[in-house]
């Protein structure tokens, strides 16, 4: 019997979580997919060797993680790791952005992503250790604006991730940040259509292109492949050089 366990990811039914979810499972990982709606992406040519399961699970909900966790603990191997996908996006003037917005992109893409973090880290433990990742945004060294709250959100992450990663290192449980940069999906495509938006990419950004969701899953996926002990608390910035260009 395969022994490796399951890795859980949030947000998993569209966009880069879906993508994160196909990338596992072509590499051979049980995958349980966390949403909302409980429902798991669809998997294109990726022919899963092993179960894709699918919870509801709001973020929000520590009752809801509390309970996913558990229910994927008691498949084969346990719960082996997690990706932290699940966000928010929320913009506008910042002289104008209400608190209950505000709040909400925290209690989302910060609040949420801590406690998955806490709510996995039993289970983690209880087979020796394991692997979170967790998606930031370049965003969280950049000033934007219209995106304060957002910026915010994926600053606290990065932080989240540096304490946590140096906390629980020692129990064999890693944390890293994957920080992306502009990635086409669904959610965005109206934004990236426009002549605008594009013009500005072909020149702020090397590769003169935004990202896929297949790029952001693949570096996700070598993460979970190679397992690299070493590789602690660190945010990998993969946004095409865009915040290192001049």
């Amino acid at each position: 019997m395969d022994d490796r366990g399951t890795i859980a990811v949030t947000g998993a039914n569209r966009g880069i979580g879906a993508a994160i979810v196909r990338d596992l499972a072509r590499r051979g990982f049980a995958v349980a997919c966390l949403s909302r709606r409980g429902e798991a992406p669809a998997l294109g040519d990726a022919v899963p060797a092993r179960p894709i399961s699918a919870f509801a699970c709001d973020v929000r909900d520590t009752g809801s993680l509390a309970e996913a966790f558990r229910a994927i603990a008691e498949q084969p191997g346990g719960l082996m790791g997690l990706v932290n996908n699940a966000g928010i996006h929320v913009t506008g003037p910042s002289e104008r952005f209400s608190d209950a917005d505000f709040a909400e992109v925290l209690a989302v893409n910060t609040v949420g992503l801590f406690a998955a973090c806490r709510e996995a880290y039993p289970f983690l433990l209880r087979r020796g250790g394991g692997l979170i990742v967790n998606l930031g945004s370049f965003f969280d060294r950049m000033g934007v604006p219209h995106n304060t709250a957002y910026a915010a959100s994926k600053a606290a992450v990065a932080a989240i991730t540096r304490c946590l990663g140096v906390e629980w290192a020692a129990q064999g449980v890693r944390v890293v940040n994957v920080a992306p940069g502009y990635v086409a999906t669904e959610l965005n495509r109206e934004y990236l259509a426009k002549e605008r938006s594009r013009e500005y990419i072909e020149r702020r950004v090397p590769l003169k292109r935004p990202g896929t969701p297949e790029e952001v899953a693949r570096l996700i996926g070598a993460l979970f492949a190679e397992d690299l002990p070493y590789l602690i608390g660190e945010t990998i910035y993969m946004d095409g050089g865009h915040g290192i260009s001049h």
